[in-house]
């Protein structure tokens, strides 16, 4: 482990793969608990990644979010839930136009209570799906922050094509958009 899931201040750490790091990045900065969301890589075998090398797939890596949140506020079972809402977790190492194992579905667990708690998440995301989710569920390794441009994209660059095209239309789905924010 190199990210400790509960914090000396009681906050916990889940790490995530659901995409394009800015969309799911985009998504669980808006709930309530959710107190810090930063993009970067996991799972792969190269150190100090870059964005070129990951979106080449030479590394393995998935692209991810480190999220900090306040168990008090939002249970990992929670969070997990936003989480199978706000991807397709049945595209095997895809989520709309961007392909490859680094838009892999993926859950990093820090220890086994977070394994089982993801197990039961998948296996009910299974039910809804027909038995089709492909989300991975691995022990979480080194955590590469991504390069500085990419936190907080979509905040910073709310009319980049990609992003307007795709993020305003999940947080609506998800009830996410303006006023209907649950942060």
């Amino acid at each position: 482990m190199t990210t400790p899931k509960t914090t000396t201040t009681g906050l916990e750490t889940a790490t995530l793969g659901a995409g394009c790091f800015w969309c799911i990045e985009a998504v669980l900065e808006r709930i309530d608990g959710v107190l810090e969301v930063d993009s970067g890589y996991m799972g792969g075998s190269v150190d100090e990644p870059t964005y070129k090398a990951v979106c080449d797939g030479d590394t393995g890596h998935a692209e991810v979010v480190r999220v900090t949140f306040d168990p008090n506020k939002l249970s990992y079972r929670q969070l997990l839930d936003w989480f199978f809402q706000a991807h397709d977790p049945t595209s095997l190492n895809r989520q709309g136009n961007d392909y490859g194992t680094q838009y892999r579905s993926a859950i990093f667990y820090y220890d086994e209570a977070q394994k089982l708690v993801a197990e039961a998440a998948k296996a009910a995301a299974n039910e809804h799906y027909g038995n089709r989710v492909v989300t991975e569920i691995t022990m979480a390794a080194k955590f590469w922050m991504a390069e500085d441009y990419h936190q907080d994209f979509f905040a910073n660059n709310p009319r980049q094509p990609y992003c307007n095209a795709l993020i305003p239309p999940k947080l609506k789905k998800l009830g996410l958009d303006g006023k209907g924010t649950t942060k």
